[in-house]
């Protein structure tokens, strides 16, 4: 059982602040900020998140097929801080049901978590299913139930069956229709149990893992085509499981979307040419696979800007393909809420940056950061919480005010004591409020990224995101509760009561 003895020693925390908060006084153990005077809307959804690969370990448990993450890892040890991988990870593959106990202490009313595509089908392809990958989803799915727990599940975070990859991967046209056969079996097996979907997990992140900026599996150097090519594939498998959820589960109720990202472009200076710098950022990034997804296209200046750069190589086609007719009614309209990954805010001026043939150069501009704004563990990730608030207004604008989820938003911190990532929270939550009060945005719900530490990729286990901490060294992965967590529980506690 993981260890909570830090929840007990401060309980009686928890009932002066609940007991305060009726006043609508602001109170902080010292260093423990509490905004108890503003709210989320009644039926605000709290949740927090993981992925397969990152968490579950068991690379090779029951059956369970390689994924691109596997085999790179374990092919080029040295791509990975410390020469680390996720065989193990947090093991929570056979201690998943501690993770429901400590989703369910502190509070969280939704899990978003991720199926193992190789876990459940170890090719790739519906032709062999193991039994023990869906025995194990379906295990996780009914603790959570039976926990208050609303499941949210993602069905593809990065981790591809090496066997589809060998095929092709995103750049083979095929595996739209085997991520379309795939999803079938998912809504089949345990849509009568969720509903809340996510097909796909960050496309925007997805694609430079074959356009060669060394991110991720399978780490591809196919700048300026793969990343276009695989961004059309992920974008046309989207479309065809939204469309096979219509028209055979729609009966199961369930809501469908993308996690999208990227960072909120601001713009360096109030010049015209930083504005418009700003603006493509936007478009190259969220409004890559957002646009298609709510308007049927790319976005209007990505073709016009690949299209030319294109024809100034010499190239008789575009590097960004084009969507045929039955593609575009496909793939039009088919989100349900927006699912928003949000971390942290980019400083955008106009420039060049890269050569031809790159994403870079057609996107035509220059990130840096404000030496102002805080920096956190992660070399990438500086504090502006009002980054949350202005891309949710972004969204709001551009998507006629869907129904958003923020789908990831977390803070890296190895401390017990990780005020930081307190004050993180609790500020960004106080943009999201403003968002919601002021600006009128239709946020629902808010995902902590993470439950626990886990796999952070290429970081390895050197950046900690989790309100958990895990001892990676420990056999057991003895799970603790940072003061975050603390934190959360008592904000969480407070915003049900005062309801």
């Amino acid at each position: 059982m993981a260890q909570h003895t830090v929840v007990g020693s401060r309980m009686s925390y928890l009932s002066l602040t609940l007991i305060l908060a009726f006043s609508q006084l602001v109170f902080s153990d010292d260093k423990l900020p509490i905004a108890a005077h503003t709210m989320f809307p009644k039926g605000f959804m709290f949740g927090a998140a993981t992925a397969a690969y990152q968490v579950e370990g068991g690379w090779n448990a029951d059956g369970k097929g390689m994924s691109v993450w596997d085999n790179y890892t374990h092919e080029h040890p040295d791509f990975v801080a410390l020469n680390e991988n996720a065989d193990v990870s947090d093991d929570s593959y056979h201690l998943y049901k501690e993770d429901v106990q400590l989703l369910k202490t502190i509070g969280f009313q939704v899990y978003r978590f991720s199926i193992s595509w190789p876990r459940v089908l170890p090719n790739g392809r519906t032709s062999y299913v193991n039994q023990a990958g869906i025995d194990y989803y379906m295990n996780l799915i009914d603790d959570l139930l039976a926990n208050g727990i609303e499941p949210m599940v993602t069905l593809f975070h990065w981790d591809l069956p090496q066997a589809l990859e060998d095929i092709g991967g995103w750049l083979n046209p095929d595996i739209a229709q085997l991520f379309e056969e795939y999803a079938d079996l998912m809504f089949k097996t345990y849509g009568d149990k969720v509903k809340w979907w996510i097909t796909i997990n960050e496309p925007f992140s997805v694609v430079w893992f074959y356009g060669g900026n060394s991110a991720g599996a399978p780490n591809l150097n196919l700048h300026g085509t793969g990343d276009y090519l695989s961004g059309h594939n992920l974008l046309r498998a989207h479309g065809k499981a939204y469309r096979l959820y219509q028209k055979k589960y729609s009966h199961q109720g369930g809501k469908l979307s993308m996690a999208f990202c990227g960072p909120m472009c601001q713009p360096k200076t109030d010049s015209k040419d930083d504005i418009a710098a700003a603006e493509r950022c936007y478009q190259f990034s969220y409004g890559w696979f957002a646009h298609p997804v709510f308007r049927g296209d790319y976005p209007p200046v990505m073709r016009e800007l690949v299209d030319k750069n294109s024809k100034e190589e010499g190239r008789t086609v575009s590097r960004l393909p084009y969507f045929t007719e039955e593609e575009i009614k496909e793939i039009n309209g088919t989100v349900d809420f927006f699912g928003m990954n949000y971390y942290t805010t980019n400083l955008i001026n106009d420039g060049v940056i890269g050569d031809f043939p790159s994403v870079t150069r057609d996107a035509h501009y220059l990130t840096s950061f404000d030496p102002s704004w805080p920096s956190s563990e992660a070399d990438w990730l500086k504090i502006v919480p009002q980054g949350i608030r202005l891309l949710a207004k972004k969204v709001k604008e551009e998507y006629n005010n869907p129904t958003l989820i923020v789908t990831e938003n977390g803070y890296p911190q190895a401390s017990m004591d990780d005020y930081e990532r307190i004050s993180y929270f609790e500020s960004h939550f106080s943009e999201l409020r403003r968002a919601i009060y002021e600006d009128k945005c239709n946020i629902i719900g808010h995902t902590t990224w993470s439950i626990i530490d886990n796999f952070e990729w290429r970081k390895g286990y050197t950046n900690k995101f989790g309100v958990v901490s895990v001892d990676f060294n420990d056999p057991k992965r003895t799970r603790t509760l940072r003061r975050s967590a603390e934190w959360l529980q008592h904000y969480l506690a407070m915003h049900k009561l005062i309801q």
